[in-house]
């Protein structure tokens, strides 16, 4: 009798703390900081409920339902948990797979800038307003998980979802991803880590097998994922693709040892979307939930029966499932109200991502901003007058876009001409052209690296017929600029700006706005230069829609990470291959002097922090936002390591002629690598270079310190 009675007690606290108190009132935009219950609360609550479930219930639970859902649990009061895909923002589905969700829709939703344009503001406060405008959306739609931040590092510029991620360097993925997490999760959204792990491909990424070593994965894979996980992520999904032999979603050495054992993961993991196969496996490998429902865990009745898989391999899985929502009070929220304010100051948050995220690659003679004195200036390209955009669960289609045609004319007027297709004669009489090319990248495939022979050919046109050439790239990703670049005489970097992005290239192209992003990828010269290349097959080549039978019949093959810990600048620095745009590149209409580099004192041990100062001057005529990149270089390691690595990021705000101190804190762990034989990161004792600049390879400032 006590024993039933305790049972019911908490039952009734925990519908008592699922209220939603903090929720209950005002808009979305009045929403207030969500706290979330602890591991050890939603334990007891878990097991209130477990001990009283059927094998059905908890069956039914481990799998998802509708494609998109936590199964309710009727009998407990429970009602079904919505999630929604990804990180840009809401991506709204009117159905999928025959399953009508329009009930579930928001009626708008915003579309954010792409991740890698986010990451390209080097900005981490801006990352969490970003992240917590689409919780507020996420509350108003009654979507209780997000299915992002999209997080895997970009090794290659062909993968078709770069766009979705976050760039190339681990420590810069993740000071974004942990306050990413910080402002999803603040409106009480759950974010969901993906795609664990080294993800890197989406070509025939349901049999790619990524072949890492230890040192590698600890060092460049699994950074930004323990950053989300100490910021307090609720859940993880694993990837499509094997890791060393084993697919990541069944895999006990990918789930329990890595995930949960090294990065002390508690929460939910899922499965990516039909990315699974053994039951067995997946039963016993830490994994809880199998989306968008069981198929590897069809026969999971019988797999009991056999004794292959146990009731406490099930209990496991679904007390995992229900402490996660209890924690984030999941079950039974009312959705908050959405208003126009709401939307207008996420949209405002779009703009500033993208007026921080927009890059500057090249302004020869300072051609940019277009001076008064520019009387006709030709515009022409594929994305003029259509949003560009990355495809597949990520797309987010917005509700108030922006095209660049529009806003182009907003602020040029009749200097400004559109043509879709320019002569030579048209080219040549303009004062200037304004040349946009881009890319349609999506997930499921990969795209090249060279322009599609259209854009190709019309940035050649344009460059070949008139020097004052300005390029617009929206892309989601690198690409072939080799032939073209000299010729040009700027090029802007806008990536998929979201809505609102084109206001943003209108502001910076006129001057209106001085320019801040930083390139969060090297932007090679060739394909064959990168550290990824060759992941394709003799004989093979890239597809460009979802292929699903051919990858079904398609024989799982290697992807040999030869490269190690040298990716992206590390790798051009360590070959000694020069980028076309070196990873941290990006110009502005004013200038910046760096100077004063001091270190508090030139030893430290492993017990002490750092101090590093240095001055930042404005050294131009225009306000502007300046990113100073600390790097860290190991002349005296033991291993390989790469010429430098990324180590500290601020970004300040300087008027003209205005100085500023600026201040980064560094510690052993700073110096680390992680040794394999150890398991654990090791600093060795010695002589270390602090290197502060302006890019990788535009280095202003150095300093030698000595670990002791």
């Amino acid at each position: 009798m006590r024993k039933v009675t305790f049972i019911m007690l908490l039952f009734f606290v925990y519908q008592f703390i699922t209220s939603d108190r903090l929720y209950s009132q005002g808009s979305t935009a009045e929403m207030e900081v969500f706290q979330s219950l602890s591991f050890d609360e939603t334990g007891k609550l878990a097991d209130s409920i477990l001990v009283q479930m059927t094998l059905d219930e908890k069956i039914a639970l481990i799998g998802g339902d509708k494609h998109f859902f936590i199964s309710a649990l009727p009998r407990f009061n429970l009602s079904e948990v919505y999630m929604a895909d990804a990180t840009q923002g809401v991506h709204l589905r009117d159905s999928f797979s025959d399953v009508d969700l329009s009930e579930y829709q928001l009626e708008k939703s915003t579309a954010f800038p792409c991740p890698l344009s986010l990451a390209a503001t080097w900005n981490s406060v801006l990352a969490h307003q970003y992240a917590r405008a689409i919780g507020e959306e996420c509350r108003a739609g009654g979507i209780g998980i997000l299915l992002g931040p999209g997080m895997n590092l970009y090794r290659h510029a062909q993968c078709g979802r770069n766009f979705e991620y976050f760039g190339e360097d681990p420590y810069l993925v993740a000071r974004m991803i942990e306050n990413f997490v910080n402002g999803l999760q603040s409106t009480g959204t759950v974010a969901t880590l993906k795609h664990f792990v080294a993800n890197n491909t989406d070509y025939y990424r349901r049999k790619s097998n990524s072949i890492v070593d230890e040192r590698t994965l600890h060092e460049i894979y699994l950074p930004a994922f323990k950053a989300g996980i100490d910021a307090g992520a609720k859940a993880v999904m694993t990837s499509y693709n094997l890791l060393n032999g084993e697919w990541c979603g069944q895999s006990d050495y990918v789930i329990n040892n890595l995930l949960r054992n090294q990065l002390g993961f508690q929460w939910l993991v899922m499965t990516d979307w039909w990315s699974v196969y053994d039951g067995e496996k997946l039963a016993k490998s830490g994994q809880d939930l199998e989306m968008p429902y069981t198929i590897a865990l069809e026969n999971v009745r019988q797999l009991i029966k056999e004794y292959k898989v146990s009731i406490s391999d099930i209990d496991r899985m679904v007390k995992s499932i229900l402490q996660t929502c209890f924690a984030m009070k999941l079950h039974g929220r009312a959705r908050t109200t959405p208003d126009e304010k709401m939307y207008q100051q996420h949209e405002q948050i779009a703009l500033q991502t993208a007026r921080e995220g927009i890059v500057l690659l090249k302004n020869k003679n300072g051609i940019l901003p277009i001076s008064d004195k520019v009387n006709t200036i030709l515009l022409t390209g594929s994305y003029v007058r259509k949003l560009a955009i990355g495809g597949g669960a990520a797309m987010v289609e917005g509700y108030n876009n922006r095209l660049m045609l529009d806003e182009l004319k907003k602020v040029f007027g009749a200097r400004l001409k559109y043509v879709k297709n320019p002569t030579i004669k048209q080219i040549k009489s303009a004062d200037l052209v304004l040349c946009n090319i881009g890319t349609d990248d999506h997930e499921g495939w990969d795209r090249p690296f060279e322009l599609p022979t259209e854009e190709e050919q019309r940035v050649r046109k344009c460059v070949a017929n008139n020097p004052n050439t300005v390029v617009i790239v929206t892309s989601g990703s690198g690409i072939r600029m080799t032939d073209w670049n000299d010729a040009a005489k700027a090029i802007i970097y806008a990536w998929y700006g979201g809505q609102i992005g084109n206001q943003a290239l209108a502001e910076i192209i006129s001057g209106k706005i001085n320019p801040s992003g930083k390139l969060p990828i090297t932007i090679e010269k060739e394909f064959r230069d990168s550290p990824g290349y060759g992941y394709i097959l003799a004989g093979e080549s890239l597809y460009n829609d979802w292929n699903g039978e051919q990858e079904k019949t398609r024989a799982v093959y290697d992807i040999e990470y030869k490269e190690g810990v040298f990716v992206g600048y590390r790798w051009y620095e360590h070959k000694k291959i020069e980028p076309l745009y070196p990873f941290g590149h990006g110009l502005s209409y004013t200038s910046f002097e760096y100077s004063d580099l001091h270190t508090l004192s030139e030893k430290f041990s492993e017990a002490e922090e750092l101090t590093v100062t240095l001055s930042v001057k404005n050294s131009g005529t225009r306000e502007g936002l300046e990113t100073v990149q600390l790097y860290i270089a190991d002349p005296q390691s033991s291993v390989p390591r790469p010429v430098k690595e990324l180590k500290g990021i601020r970004k300040v705000a300087l008027k003209p002629g205005e100085t500023k101190t600026v201040t980064f804190k560094i510690n052993w762990r700073d110096c680390a690598f992680w040794d394999p034989v150890v398991k654990g990161w090791k600093a060795e004792k010695g002589k270390f270079i602090i290197l502060v600049g302006a890019s990788s390879q535009d280095i202003r400032l150095k300093s030698e310190v000595e670990l002791i």
